[in-house]
């Protein structure tokens, strides 16, 4: 794939100020065999140099995201992890590269009480932040980051957590939603991914929760921010900025909370959303 000739200048054009931009990495950044394009990766590069600021807002942990972030040359700025549970400063004189700025915990327990009932053979994990993963057993090789401790079913609620994950192997997302619906999960968030896969949050926490508090932390009027994603838990997120893109291959729900629609991951449908960025673009 080539690269297109982006052109960047040291601060953003006069009158305008910097933007907001956030991008989900999978199926937006990275395509779902984690490979990202030299196209996108020099789209980012220019943006930052343009002086706006880059947020990756992600469903992945945050120790999954540093990673990006590095191959990305992002080792100061922000980043919005495990679905906005977790909001970190990038700090390249920290001990671990960034710096904990809010992180929101819930009991996990009635709900994965709740979802045991229903899909009693589910593999269960929970995030412990800059660590790894508590799980009943483990998940597909490469879906969760860090270090994995297999316990006992009830010793995932042994103390209150960023995130829930659950994962059914074989079934469907479609399976997913219906369930999500039908057990009336309470007193949470979630989001069902493309496969059978949930993320449980604390109540009223999503990536939108997160990116406005990096939104005030640097000032940025709201009418100054673009999102940019592709799944079920980009729709707040999609909502929540001024001007919301969803991936062209993202599902007629997701498109339908975006202002506008870009192509799809195979085609870096988020680059020219980021040179619209570098030509002044509202």
């Amino acid at each position: 794939m080539t690269t297109p000739d982006l052109e960047a200048t040291a601060t953003p054009p006069a009158g305008t100020g910097a933007w907001l931009v956030a991008l989900d990495i999978d199926g937006t950044l990275v395509t779902y065999d984690e490979e990202l394009s030299d196209a996108a990766r020099d789209a980012v590069t220019a943006v930052r140099a343009a002086g706006h600021h880059v947020v990756l807002a992600s469903g992945r942990s945050l120790i999954a995201m540093t990673p990006l972030a590095a191959e990305l040359k992002i080792d100061e700025g922000w980043i919005v992890a495990s679905n906005g549970a977790v909001v970190a400063r990038l700090d390249p004189n920290a001990p671990e590269g960034y710096e904990l700025v809010h992180v929101e915990t819930f009991d996990p327990g009635p709900a994965l009480r709740l979802l045991r009932q229903e899909l009693p053979h589910a593999r269960y994990a929970v995030e412990d932040v800059g660590i790894g993963f508590r799980l009943t057993e483990h998940f597909p090789d490469g879906e969760l980051q860090g270090q994995h401790e297999i316990v006992d079913f009830e010793e995932l609620w042994s103390a209150d957590v960023t995130r829930v994950v659950v994962r059914a192997p074989g079934s469907s997302s479609d399976e997913f939603h219906r369930l999500a619906e039908a057990v009336g999960l309470e007193d949470v968030t979630y989001a069902v991914g493309w496969s059978a896969w949930m993320d449980i949050a604390p109540m009223g926490v999503t990536k939108a929760s997160g990116l406005e508090r990096v939104r005030q932390e640097l000032g940025v009027p709201e009418e100054r921010t673009v999102a940019v994603g592709d799944g079920a838990n980009d729709i707040d997120m999609l909502r929540w900025a001024a001007r919301g893109v969803a991936m062209g291959h993202a599902s007629e729900r997701v498109r339908d909370a975006a202002d506008e629609i870009t192509d799809g991951i195979e085609e870096d449908g988020v680059v020219p959303v980021l040179r619209s960025l570098l030509d002044g673009r509202p």
